[in-house]
């Protein structure tokens, strides 16, 4: 029998993760805050375009999610007219949400009293891992609910793995973007001072990427760090909600994020130019500014 499965939030990363399950074949619902994206996609990729939410889950054996933040994940998930109170017992909800791992955890609570598996998935890869299909996922939950998922998640993902119980997953997306902060703006500064000292930035990172300082940042973005092109790619604006997110947790379990902390300002200086919708490679900018 043919799979079937609700997906809940098209924005740039859910849109097409929804395509690639209807093009592997599981007869896909969408549901949208803006009713005219679900249609669009049903009209794109053969699928249901649905009015309600309710009306997405019912008797489905998946639902995704992928919205903005916590209070969304709660919005969507819970009530009478939420997923939890209308996907069938067995069903397997999986969010690929950057959330917090409270919420996460509070929502595999309330899915397992209703006798259905929980996933918390956070994504890497951005809108271009999404549309190719090459995005790695970072799962929380029970290891029978994970071994009914993968199969689905491995549609749209290279790399797909179980990190603990729910909320784990949350836990290792902030880790990474951690360790995203710090490299871009340690790149950010490099390619300052080659500039400043006169260098061909172009040449100074042909050289240094195949040595110790590579990165993915590097291979990736320091192109258009030199161009000053920053109309792509993974926006201020939900680098500095993921950051908060990283920060809140690390208060909580006494851990110490002196240069996260900082970086989430430099991200503010770059909001403060304008820059809310630039890629989060931007933090050169805010070096540059005279």
């Amino acid at each position: 029998m043919t799979a079937t499965a609700a997906f809940i939030g098209l924005g740039v990363m859910g849109y097409p993760m929804a395509g690639h399950l209807a093009k592997a074949g599981l007869s896909v619902r969408v549901w949208n805050r803006t009713t005219a994206k679900a249609e669009q996609w049903a009209q794109e990729y053969g699928g249901t375009a649905c009015s309600t939410i309710a009306e997405a889950v019912d008797g489905v054996d998946f639902v995704m999610t992928c919205v903005g933040a916590d209070k969304d994940l709660i919005e969507v998930f819970e009530g009478d007219d939420g997923i939890i109170a209308n996907a069938p017992e067995g069903a397997i909800l999986i969010d690929h949400t950057t959330a917090s791992a409270g919420v996460a955890e509070r929502l595999a609570r309330k899915s397992a009293e209703h006798r259905q598996g929980f996933i918390d998935g956070p994504v890497s890869g951005g809108q271009q891992g999404a549309e190719n299909g090459q995005l790695t996922i970072m799962c929380g939950g029970d290891e029978s609910s994970f071994a009914r998922a993968r199969p689905v998640m491995d549609h749209y993902a290279r790399a797909v793995n179980l990190m603990g119980p729910a909320g784990s997953g949350q836990k290792t997306k902030m880790v990474n973007q951690i360790a995203i902060a710090g490299l871009v703006q340690g790149l950010s500064e490099a390619l300052h001072f080659a500039e400043q000292a006169g260098l061909d930035a172009s040449k100074v990172v042909d050289v240094i990427s195949k040595g110790a300082a590579q990165s993915w940042q590097m291979e990736n973005r320091s192109g258009t760090m030199i161009a000053g092109e920053f109309e792509h790619g993974f926006a201020v604006d939900w680098m500095r909600k993921d950051l908060g997110i990283c920060l809140d947790e690390a208060r909580r379990i006494h851990a110490r994020l002196p240069i996260t902390a900082l970086v989430d300002q430099f991200y503010g200086d770059v909001q403060e130019m304008g820059g809310n919708r630039w890629d989060t490679s931007s933090l050169i900018q805010r070096l540059r500014k005279k």
